[in-house]
């Protein structure tokens, strides 16, 4: 089986039914350790996700187009065009897209973790019709499925919670044939 980098090159791009894209732009390792860097192009306002954690992941946000609205551990932030962010491990974030200009952001990831996955997941799920417009799974089992791609967690439920429950689901999902 190929690894996802092996199966997305640099260059390849998912474009969601709503228009907005990730463009998978290099992977590599430097003295920084391995990485990836996305670019999402959204057209759209509103919340990108809700609120997770990564116990390992770091993420930097560069805007290059456009604004979008950042709340990190509790902190409300508007990063804006020529700007960038960087969110460490544990930190509690989120994010949305503010305005009405495009926005267009470089996401670097290190280490890259299954974020490319969790990527090509979620455009499988919205081209396949299986979430609703306001990014909820029509089928439970895919959850188990997602929460296996953040690599990390979601905000509240505590981390024991959500590997027995979502873990849980996830391995059931997968007995029954869910995957990405």
């Amino acid at each position: 089986m190929k690894s996802l980098h092996e199966e997305f090159a640099p260059g390849s791009v998912l474009t969601h039914p709503d228009g907005r894209t990730v463009r998978f732009i290099e992977s590599g390792e430097d003295d920084g350790g391995r990485f990836i860097i996305l670019e999402h192009r959204i057209k759209k306002p509103g919340p990108l996700n809700g609120p997770h954690w990564h116990p390992e992941l770091k993420e930097i946000f560069k805007a290059e187009k456009g604004s979008m609205r950042f709340k990190v551990d509790g902190n409300d932030i508007l990063l804006q065009a020529g700007e960038e962010l960087t969110v460490h491990p544990k930190q509690v974030h989120q994010f949305s897209k503010t305005g009405e200009e495009e926005l267009i952001v470089t996401h670097e990831i290190r280490p890259p973790g299954q974020h490319w996955k969790m990527f090509v997941l979620v455009h499988k799920l919205e081209c396949e019709g299986k979430m609703s417009e306001k990014g909820i799974l029509k089928n439970p089992l895919w959850l188990g499925i997602a929460w296996e791609c953040i690599d990390g967690y979601l905000a509240g439920p505590p981390k024991l919670i959500q590997r027995i429950f979502l873990g849980g689901l996830a391995r059931f999902a997968g007995r029954l044939g869910y995957r990405v």
